[in-house]
C-alpha cells in the first residue's frame, strides 16, 4: 500500500543566514495492505514529520512516496485533493481537529454533504451519522453537542467517526492517545484496533511508547535522529 524510498526533509532556520536542519534522513520502508507499521522513537526524532510527509501535508526535500502503486511525490494540489479521501490522519489533540463552531453530528456528516461518499439525501446522511456514532461508542446525545462539551476521549471517537465517514484505506495515527487521560487511552487503542480489523485499514501508528506500539503493530520501525535504525516484527523480543 505504501512504499517510501530515501525520504528526506530539511527545515530552514535563521533570519539572515539560512541554515537547513535535517529532520528526516534517507528513510525507506514499505507497509503492506492491511498491515500496521509502528513507528517509535524519542520526541524530536522525526516520527511526526514522516507521517505528514506520507500524506503530503508537508513537502519532502527529496525521496519518493508511492501509494497503492502510484508515485504521489510530485502530484499537484488538485491531484492530491482527489486522492486525500483515501489517506487520512489522526492527530494528537482531537479537539483541535474539530471545528469548534460545528456540532458533532455536523462534523461527522460533512463528508456526506460534500459528496465524498456519493450523493445522499438528508435522511440518508442522518442514518449514516447514527451508524458511525454507534460504531465508535457514542450516542445520540453526543451528536447535538459541541467539541468543548465533550471529553478528550469522546472527541477522539468523533474524529474516528469522521474519518470512517470518508472511507479511507490508509491512516496515519500520530500519538492518538497522547492527549488523553490514562484511564481512557486503553479504550481508544482498543477501538482503533477494532476499526482497523473491521474496515480492513492499513496504518502507520506513531508513538514514543514501545509497549503500545508492540501491542498495536504487526512490525515496528525504530527511529533515531531522523533515521530508521531497525525494522522488526512486533513479536520479536
Amino acid at each position: 500500500m505504501i512504499e517510501v524510498y530515501d525520504l528526506q526533509k530539511h527545515f530552514a532556520s535563521g533570519f539572515i543566514k539560512k541554515r537547513y536542519k535535517p529532520a528526516v534522513q534517507s528513510v525507506s520502508f514499505a507497509i503492506e495492505k492491511g498491515e500496521t507499521l509502528g513507528l517509535v522513537g524519542e520526541s524530536g526524532c522525526g516520527k511526526t514529520t514522516v507521517g505528514r510527509l506520507l500524506l503530503r501535508l508537508i513537502e519532502p526535500t527529496a525521496g519518493k512516496i508511492v501509494f497503492d502503486g502510484q508515485d504521489i511525490t510530485g502530484l499537484k494540489h488538485a491531484e492530491m485533493r482527489k486522492l486525500r479521501p483515501r489517506m487520512q490522519m489522526i492527530f494528537q489533540d482531537p479537539e483541535s481537529s474539530l471545528n469548534p463552531r460545528m456540532k458533532i453530528g455536523e462534523s461527522i456528516a460533512e463528508p456526506f454533504r460534500l459528496g465524498l461518499r456519493g450523493r445522499c439525501s438528508k435522511s440518508e446522511i442522518r442514518n449514516h451519522v447514527q451508524e458511525l456514532v454507534d460504531i465508535v461508542g457514542l450516542n445520540q446525545e453526543h451528536v447535538n453537542r459541541y467539541p468543548y462539551q465533550l471529553s478528550g476521549g469522546q472527541n477522539q471517537r468523533v474524529v474516528l467517526a469522521r474519518i470512517l465517514a470518508i472511507n479511507p484505506e490508509f491512516i496515519v495515527a500520530d500519538e492518538p492517545t497522547a492527549a488523553l487521560d490514562v484511564s481512557v487511552q486503553a479504550q481508544i487503542l482498543r477501538l482503533i484496533m477494532d476499526l482497523k480489523r473491521d474496515f480492513g485499514l492499513t496504518m502507520l501508528f506513531i508513538s514514543h511508547d514501545l509497549e503500545v506500539v508492540r501491542h498495536m503493530s504487526d512490525r515496528i520501525a525504530m527511529m533515531d535522529k531522523g533515521r530508521i535504525v531497525e525494522i522488526k516484527s512486533s513479536k520479536d523480543n
